[in-house]
């Protein structure tokens, strides 16, 4: 009889560590939509596979991939925690729908998801393009308000698909792809910090449409074809303030000790300070630059530092999301916490006031080997837009070297 009970025991045991996927989570291509403002939904498409027992997720934006392994299934519930950043994604699911939400707690942001399985088009289109929007576009947002900025769209479109970005003075707007529909033109990117949703009328000359931001912000924008345009100079925009003649900072890293450029790691090398934030995808792209070109020129006399303003409510919590993205990425220089509970550029100005102000996250300052401040570069181009990378790239590279055999 005990030899009976142990058995039954073992058979519920295993039956109970049954592996998840068996229970009808259904591995391949999966469609995913944010409900945002207006009616819209945010869509990006998914693979979920089970690779030797463990669930993973690799999510598109054009030419982008981003891969997920934090996936934990309880029951018919599910929580995939996005890579790097804090957003996560929790909710039911069954064999074809996973149905749940989009959450960044420190925000207190809360999006409706549902994914549904199947091949599937990010946008669906019935019509064919009544234009090719390929090419530049000067780009207002928030135009004829206080709050209006510069953008220089940059597109590829291919029969109703559509990728490019956006770019700004602080940054670009990530990899985004949709599609047009007759002259409707829809594109988004997910990454698991920020869900973008651009919709716009379009003709062979403007763009008319709505820029979306979660379901927490939208403003709208116009463009007008414009081969030739260009945003401002990003070297131009942050500069030392008069009377202020050096760059400095005293801020703690995660184990308690107070660093600045007075430290002996930074004596009789060029530096490169990156004011940034866990929370930021530009910066993400950045820090990622930065550790591979540490990596390749081993040679060169430099030291990377990071300033990091985050809006996590607490210091403990902002120093959990500096290393994990350290660990993420592989990130061996300092990166210091200079303010938590928020990424309000204000306030980070009242804790670096020898600057004229900080527009954007990134922003990256260059100091020679004598502590003089050579160059303050606002915002970031990242991989998403293309020949301005390229161009960045080669331009970082001469500087730096420059600046490293001075």
């Amino acid at each position: 009889m005990r030899y009976w009970a142990a058995f039954l025991l073992v058979v519920i045991f295993c039956v109970s560590c049954t592996d998840p996927m068996q229970k009808g989570l259904s591995e391949g291509s999966w469609l995913a939509q944010l409900q945002v403002q207006d009616g819209e939904t945010l869509p990006f498409n998914f693979d979920l596979k089970n690779d030797k027992g463990q669930l993973k997720i690799d999510i598109f934006n054009g030419d982008e991939i981003i891969k997920v392994d934090e996936i934990k299934l309880m029951k018919d519930s599910i929580r995939i925690q996005l890579p790097v950043f804090e957003g996560y994604v929790k909710g039911r699911f069954n064999d074809t729908v996973i149905d749940g939400e989009f959450i960044i707690e420190s925000l207190n942001r809360v999006v409706p998801f549902k994914a549904t399985f199947g091949k599937q088009p990010r946008f669906k289109t019935t019509q064919e393009p009544l234009t090719d929007i390929s090419g530049i576009w000067e780009t207002e947002f928030s135009p004829n308000t206080s709050n209006s900025y510069l953008g220089k769209g940059v597109f590829t479109q291919n029969g109703n698909k559509v990728t490019g970005t956006f770019r700004t003075t602080t940054g670009d707007y990530r990899f985004l792809e949709g599609a047009i529909d007759g002259d409707i033109m829809k594109i988004s990117a997910f990454d698991g910090a920020h869900a973008f949703l651009f919709t716009a009328k379009v003709t062979d000359s403007t763009l008319k449409g709505t820029f979306y931001s979660g379901n927490h912000y939208q403003e709208p924008f116009m463009a007008v074809r414009n081969e030739s345009f260009e945003l401002p100079d990003a070297d131009s925009l942050t500069f030392l303030k008069a009377g202020h003649e050096k760059f400095t900072f005293d801020f703690p890293d995660s184990d308690g000790r107070q660093i600045s450029l007075e430290d002996d790691q930074f004596k009789n090398k060029a530096v490169i300070v990156q004011i940034m934030g866990t929370w930021c995808p530009n910066c993400l792209d950045e820090s990622k630059f930065l550790v591979n070109y540490i990596e390749e020129h081993p040679e060169l006399d430099i030291a990377v530092v990071a300033l990091a303003f985050e809006y996590s409510k607490t210091e403990e919590k902002s120093f959990q999301r500096i290393d994990r993205l350290k660990k993420a990425i592989g990130i061996d220089y300092p990166v210091l916490l200079a303010q938590y509970g928020s990424s309000s550029k204000i306030k980070a100005h009242e804790k670096l006031p020898m600057l004229n102000h900080i527009i954007s996250y990134p922003t990256t300052i260059y100091i020679d080997k004598k502590g003089e401040v050579k160059r303050i570069h606002t915002g970031f181009n990242g991989p998403a837009t293309g020949e301005k990378y390229e161009s960045f790239k080669k331009d970082f590279d001469a500087f730096v070297k420059k600046l490293a055999s001075e």
